[in-house]
């Protein structure tokens, strides 16, 4: 079922991992003819809580970058492998994960209107300003000066790539999807206990 080369945890972290993931579904593998993973909002409980994420639309991405299959729910698999680049990807994952939720509609590009939604549900408002769409619009445009190598108004993987490898900064430019190190460091501190602090039931 899981394949050792497609992810990057030891067969120990696995077993934690698959451990971690009954716990939390919980009773839900009771019942008969459910689907057995992770749901929505389950699923954004545990970036929430875990991993700090508060944005919405960000989080709704991240769940759909999880859901290879899209049938709404995180099997223990995806499960695996989502968080085998979520915590410890190559540079080159994190960027196409990235890119994958920063592209809201999936046509490969991350446009100005995809860019200017998740910029204006990541800031936070001013109450000061008059309108603060223009001062987002400016971003965009800043933003679109910096990482649109080819000039064509809206970012291909190519233009993000490009931009990230240059400023490293970048690849999380629309918004947190990744877990920042502390994070990252408490969850893999919770889940991977020694095997000796394990009671076979």
């Amino acid at each position: 079922m899981l394949n050792c080369k497609s992810h990057k945890f030891t067969k120990f972290e696995v077993k934690c991992l698959i451990n971690f993931f009954y716990n939390l579904v919980g009773e839900v593998t009771e019942r008969q003819g459910v689907i057995i993973g992770l749901d929505r909002n389950a699923f954004r409980n545990i970036l929430h809580m875990t991993f700090g994420m508060t944005d919405d639309m960000i989080m709704d991405r991240v769940f759909r970058g999880f859901d290879k299959d899209n049938d709404g729910c995180i099997s223990v698999t995806e499960w695996v492998y989502g968080l085998s680049v979520f915590l410890r990807g190559t540079l080159e994952e994190k960027m196409k994960y990235c890119f994958e939720v920063f592209d809201l509609n999936g046509d490969g590009f991350i446009s100005k209107e995809e860019m200017f939604h998740m910029l204006k549900n990541s800031l936070l408002k001013q109450p000061s300003e008059e309108d603060p769409d223009e001062g987002i619009k400016d971003l965009v445009e800043i933003t679109l000066k910096k990482m649109d190598h080819d000039h064509d108004g809206k970012l291909s993987f190519a233009d993000y790539e490009q931009a990230v490898r240059e400023e490293i900064l970048l690849l999380e430019a629309f918004g947190p999807c990744l877990p920042d190190p502390k994070s990252q460091k408490e969850f893999e501190a919770q889940v991977f206990k020694d095997p000796n602090e394990f009671s076979e039931v």
